[in-house]
């Protein structure tokens, strides 16, 4: 059970989200967790390694590879009391399951009134050579479907938090943790148990010139980004949505209202994503604060490639952002 003990010191991403899951099942009987290969097997990426132990086969269930089918078990079992986690194994393939959420789990409480408090934990993005059915981020396909709650945590302490308050949330919840920092970013994360409310974004670098508003692997990039334009003059401000629905619209409008400067940047692809509502949002309502075109930096609108190199190319860099907030910054 090497990633449920650790209570205190530095953990990863990855180990926090395993934190949340534990102490959730142990805080609430209520919580179950379904999914493919999560028993024996501890889950493709080992974060429930020793659950099965530790909770039995009645509340670790591995599921048959048929996420339709595990869905709607889950939405049926939420809406007589408990509270399901489902793991998608990657998020590529939650569209096997689109019927259930987005017709069943998304509508209940809109059409009779019942809650339907379960989590979609979905590992999503690129940067792990996963090609192009095991790297998508269909974040956006769901933004759209009024009744979901969409997270996406950047840091440790923001997946354990975030996780924990999803799954004490009446409503269906999609998680979308990024698999490339399963293993690469640590925190030490408070001995107290916490929750980081849902609906609330994060500025995670305040600045004054040009506001950037990203989430998921991106903060970080942005992050980088941003120290490298400091040396320039330029001063990003960095906002980490956190969650992605509800959208925390105040925060983004006070700092583009400051800066004057807004540029969105998002891992998934560039057409219908979440950075062009922002944008929208962003012309409606801000429309008199900007001194310069509202810039988005994102993916091209293709699969993302399997070859390295080409991967590389397609997924947003350092330079990428730099590029256009210097374009920004000129205006």
């Amino acid at each position: 059970m090497t990633t449920m003990t650790q209570a205190t010191g530095e953990v990863s991403y990855l180990e926090a989200i395993s934190q949340a899951l534990d102490e959730e099942m142990t805080r609430d009987e209520r919580v179950f967790l379904m999914g493919e290969d999560i028993g024996t097997y501890g889950g493709a990426f080992k974060i429930t390694e020793g659950f099965l132990d530790k909770y039995g086969e009645w509340r670790i269930i591995d599921t048959p590879l048929a996420e339709s089918g595990f869905v709607g078990a889950a939405i049926g079992a939420a809406m007589m009391g408990l509270r399901p986690v489902v793991e998608m194994q990657f998020a590529d393939f939650i569209s096997c399951a689109f019927d259930q959420i987005t017709e069943v789990a998304a509508k209940n409480h809109y059409r009779w009134g019942a809650a339907v408090p379960m989590v979609i934990r979905a590992p999503f993005g690129g940067g792990v050579h996963g090609g192009p059915f095991h790297s998508e981020c269909p974040e956006g396909w769901f933004f759209h479907s009024p009744g979901l709650k969409l997270v996406a945590p950047s840091t440790p302490y923001d997946a354990k938090g975030l996780l924990k308050a999803a799954i004490r949330d009446p409503n269906p919840v999609i998680y979308f943790e990024h698999k490339f920092l399963y293993r690469r970013i640590k925190a030490a994360l408070p001995k107290e148990d916490y929750i980081v409310p849902i609906g609330k974004a994060d500025v995670k670098r305040p600045g004054t010139d040009i506001t950037l508003v990203t989430y998921g692997a991106m903060v970080h990039l942005a992050l980088e980004a941003a120290q490298s334009l400091a040396k320039e003059g330029i001063d990003l401000e960095v906002i980490d949505l956190r969650t992605l629905i509800p959208l925390d619209k105040e925060t983004i409008y006070a700092s583009v209202r400051k800066t004057s400067k807004a540029l969105l940047l998002h891992e998934d692809n560039k057409t219908g994503g979440i950075g062009a509502e922002i944008a929208a949002l962003l012309a409606e309502n801000c429309f008199d604060c900007l001194d310069g075109p509202i810039l988005r930096v994102a993916p091209p609108d293709t699969p993302v490639p399997f070859s390295t190199p080409l991967e590389e190319f397609f997924l947003p860099k350092t330079s990428d952002i730099i590029a256009a907030a210097r374009k920004l910054a000129a205006y």
